[in-house]
């Protein structure tokens, strides 16, 4: 009788284990040598599959298909589709699937065969979309690559031809991608033998992907059909970019692949897709992209206008109540002067080697060159006959900080300390001495001897987290 119990008992044991096992969340991991974990000491706990096993928990089953030096083209030197992997992987009934391949179709070798990139790319994603487990599918972009042997793994491949290829693959059809690439390009030290990440290297890729898959996704939100009047679509670095006419004035709303809870989104106040970086990895992480053209009017009461209206029609398609602005250059006029008179619907503003005092630039009644034409755009915009008139206008950022700080929302600023164009000194020096005198919150991210361009930063993360963090109470 004992043994009877005893036989129930295990078999009771081992059905609710069986159970357990089918609850879990299946993640196929589809890549290449890092994705397996080759130069790690232990790849077994330390590659990034199973860092992020470890992050996810038991409700997740990560499952490792990394095979060492697979490509995603066909015709590549080792097709990924040969391997016995990724049978498996398609016989693993996923729930979700992260296909990162890429980084050794870069080789000379197989960059003959990029006009097949994408379609090789769309063929792998409906292969595992096809499966009954319609599994979430989410694209990663390869890592950024430092190997000075042009013939075989090559950064500039990957950036200028197979990451487009994979972004292009991703917009048509429409599944999710994360950017890795860029995620990179600072941490190089991660990297010993400049491909393959290290421990702490792997447990970065872990943990964006973590950030991903648990992050509060809204599908049912969907502004395609919305937009009035003629739309024309294109991608957006794989997202589904909306470009239309509102009241005249050029406009685009980009779609992530899903909202994120309460439909947040970034608004681009002048130079449309410039350095987009940060833009993107905001649309990975479901913020809408938003655009309205009021160039050249310098943030005037006319430009103000037409953005308040804008910002209505975007409330009607249903984004949250509070807008990101972020602002490169002379764009800083524009979003803070709108924030001024707009403080409660700003979440936040990241501003870029900002103009914030329009006599240092385009004035250049200062260290800058300023511009002669511009001024002269600023001087009829306002309506100054003479430099004497605007020289003494309130016309700036910086005549405006108690109104922007009345909204009480967090300001980060990037500047390169050696600004040639807009000198730092004479703009967001004074304006930040101004904000705390005011009582506002600002932080700054110097970048020492940068000149005006580039903007932004290579790896975004820091405004990212910036951003994330001031909207997270929203």
């Amino acid at each position: 009788m004992n043994v009877l119990k005893y036989q129930l008992l295990t078999f009771l044991m081992l059905l609710c284990l069986v159970q357990k096992l089918r609850a879990q969340i299946r993640i196929a991991c589809i890549g290449n040598s890092i994705t397996y974990g080759s130069k790690l000491p232990d790849r077994l706990v330390q590659s990034y599959p199973a860092q992020l096993q470890k992050m996810l928990g038991p409700a997740y089953q990560v499952m490792n298909f990394g095979v060492s030096g697979a490509t995603l083209l066909k015709n590549g030197n080792k097709p990924y589709w040969k391997t016995p992997a990724y049978q498996e992987a398609l016989n693993s009934e996923p729930a979700i699937v992260l296909i990162k391949l890429g980084t050794n179709d870069s080789k000379l070798i197989n960059r003959s065969f990029y006009p097949e990139l994408k379609i090789n790319c769309k063929e792998m994603i409906r292969s595992f979309g096809d499966l009954k487990s319609k599994p979430r599918i989410i694209l990663l972009t390869p890592i950024a690559a430092f190997t000075t042997d042009s013939s075989q793994i090559w950064d500039i491949a990957i950036k200028k031809s197979i990451i487009p290829a994979l972004q292009l693959a991703a917009y048509e059809e429409g599944v999710e991608i994360i950017d890795l690439h860029s995620l990179f390009l600072d941490k190089e030290n991660l990297l010993p033998d400049k491909i393959h990440p290290n421990v702490t290297g792997a447990g970065v890729i872990a943990g964006r992907l973590k950030e991903q898959i648990l992050n509060v996704q809204r599908s049912d939100f969907n502004l395609s059909g919305k937009l009035k009047g003629q739309v024309i679509t294109g991608s957006f670095y794989g997202f589904k970019d909306n470009e239309f006419l509102f009241k005249g004035h050029k406009a685009h709303l980009v779609q992530p692949k899903f909202s994120a809870k309460g439909q947040p989104w970034v608004w681009r106040s002048r130079f449309w897709g410039h350095e987009p970086q940060t833009d993107i990895a905001l649309l990975e992480r479901g913020y809408h992209l938003v655009y309205c053209d009021v160039s050249e009017l310098f943030g005037n009461a006319q430009a103000c206008l037409v953005w308040n209206d804008f910002y209505k029609y975007l409330r009607k398609l249903g984004l949250g109540p509070k807008a990101v602005l972020e602002a490169m250059s002379r764009g800083a006029v524009y979003a803070y002067n709108w924030a001024a008179v707009n403080p409660e619907k700003v979440a936040c503003v990241y501003a870029d080697n900002p103009v914030l005092d329009m006599n240092s630039w385009p004035g250049g009644f200062g260290k800058g060159p300023g511009s002669k034409k511009e001024w002269e755009i600023f001087k009829r915009d306002y309506g100054y006959a003479t430099d004497e008139l605007a020289k003494a206008s309130l016309e700036s950022p910086i005549h405006k900080t108690s109104l922007i700080v009345k909204g009480g929302y967090p300001l980060l600023h990037v500047c390169a300390d050696a600004d040639e164009l807009v000198p730092f000194e004479e703009n967001t020096a004074v304006f930040e001495k101004l904000i705390l005198k005011a009582g506002g919150k600002i932080t700054l991210i110097h970048k020492p001897g940068g000149k005006h361009h580039p903007h932004s930063l290579p790896n975004p993360e820091p405004i990212i987290s910036f951003i994330l963090k001031s909207n997270s109470s929203l």
